[in-house]
This record gives structure tokens, C-alpha cells and sequence, in this order.
């Protein structure tokens, strides 16, 4: 309660400041439009459906480059802890890779599939592949040597021993990667929207200010951070915590 509490006040003073500077000309609408003038963008657009019809194009985009990109992101981290050769290759790669924002492939992806729905879902692959990947890695080589020579003992080899012991120890791993490719996906679905044929938040958003709205730019930047910050915090941080307790990693 005093956490929220503390954030209610922060948040209610910073859109005071921001609508007494409106109001007395520190800016013009033009440069910062006023809470008052985003609100109404906010309250047209839903109104109209035009948000809610972006949102959930952005969410189909997202939960079908996020689920592929995890199952990639998984079978590469696999890959990566089990082959000495591809750790040593591939694994180079993508640790070069994860350091190149999505946006650099967008170029690339509409020359391979044209400016459609493949291109932004391409985007978002990527943008959640490569972290999920190395933190499949790392969780895998992390896991104890006592877990390994204990299930050795008991007769465990082979892909029963991955399946009963390797796989569950490394599982706060899986969710970290998980959170972080989800967080990644969805800078990559913004930044991929941008140059869509919409629907969509970042289609949207291009347009609005294309067209010079201002207030719509930062309705749909909040929502954006919103919605962000709704499914890090209320899905993601939560599951997290979980599983830290369950493995002991937590008190």
C-alpha cells in the first residue's frame, strides 16, 4: 500500500507540473501537448475503437513472433549447452547478434517478404530469439554438478537425465529468458509497426504524427508503456518470484 501509494503521488505531481506548464505557456501544444489534450486523444480513440483495434492487432503480431521465438530461443540454448563445437561457433554469433537492435532488420526483412505482416513478425522473432537463447545456455551449464553425479548414481543418462534433472534445475532461467525475450519482442513489434500497413500501435503512432497529432503520439506512448509495464509486472514478475521462492533462490 505505501508503495502504491508513494506512486499514485509521484505520478499525480509529475501530470500536475505537466499541466500547469501547458496552462501557463512554459510549452506549446505543438512541442508537449497537455494531459487534458493526450486524455481526449485517449477517450476519442477508444471510443472509436481505433486503439482497441490497434492493440489487438499488436497483441496477435506479438503472441505469434513471441511464442516462435521462444521455441527457437529454447532449441538454440539447447543446442549451445550440449555442442562445445556450436558454443564456440554459433554461439559467437548470437552474442554479436543480441547487440543489434531489432529495428536493423527491418530493411532486410521487407526484401525478403515485402511490406506485410511477415516482415514485422520476422522482427519480433528475433528481437526475443537471441536472449532467450543465451539464457537457456547459461541455465543449463549452471546447473549443479551435485544434481548431474546424483542422477548418474541412480542409473539417469541421456535424455532422461535432461528431461528429470537438467531441465528443472535450469528453469528460473527459462523464466528470466522468458521475460526478457517478451520485453525485447515487444520494443521490436513497436519499432517494426512503424513501417507496417497498420493496424497496429506503431503503425498508429507513425501516423499521428505524420499527420502532426501530438496528443495521439503520446496517448499511444503511454499505452505502449502501460501495457508494458502491466504484463512485466502483473505476469512476468510474479511467475518470476514464484519460481524463485519454489527453487530456493529466494526468501
Amino acid at each position: 500500500m505505501n508503495t502504491a501509494l508513494k506512486r499514485i503521488i509521484f505520478f499525480g505531481l509529475v501530470i500536475a507540473f505537466w499541466e500547469a506548464g501547458s496552462r501557463f505557456g512554459l510549452w506549446t501544444e505543438v512541442v508537449l501537448p497537455s494531459p487534458t489534450s493526450v486524455f481526449d486523444s485517449l477517450v476519442t480513440g477508444v471510443s472509436d475503437r481505433t486503439l482497441i483495434i490497434d492493440l489487438i492487432a499488436s497483441f496477435k503480431r506479438l503472441l505469434v513472433g513471441l511464442g516462435i521465438a521462444l521455441l527457437i530461443g529454447t532449441g538454440i540454448g539447447v543446442l549451445l549447452a550440449k555442442s562445445k563445437t556450436a558454443d564456440e561457433t554459433l554461439g559467437s554469433v548470437l552474442l554479436a547478434l543480441q547487440s543489434v537492435p531489432s529495428i536493423v532488420w527491418l530493411p532486410l526483412a521487407i526484401m525478403w517478404f515485402g511490406l506485410n505482416e511477415k516482415s514485422v513478425i520476422f522482427v519480433v522473432i528475433l528481437g526475443g530469439t537471441f536472449v532467450m537463447a543465451l539464457n537457456i545456455r547459461m541455465g543449463i551449464k549452471n546447473v549443479s554438478p551435485l544434481y548431474l553425479k546424483a542422477a548418474q548414481t541412480m542409473g539417469s543418462r541421456g535424455l532422461d537425465l535432461f528431461i528429470r534433472v537438467i531441465f528443472p534445475a535450469s528453469i528460473p532461467y527459462v523464466v528470466t529468458g522468458s521475460r526478457l525475450a517478451w520485453a525485447f519482442a515487444w520494443r521490436a513489434l513497436m519499432a517494426g509497426e512503424l513501417l507496417s500497413t497498420g493496424p497496429g500501435l506503431g503503425y498508429t503512432l507513425r501516423y499521428a504524427s505524420d499527420f502532426g497529432d501530438m496528443s495521439l503520439v503520446i496517448a499511444v506512448m503511454i499505452i505502449i508503456g502501460v501495457v508494458g509495464a502491466i504484463v512485466d509486472q502483473l505476469i512476468f514478475q510474479r511467475v518470476e518470484k514464484s519460481v524463485m521462492k519454489r527453487w530456493g533462490l529466494e526468501s
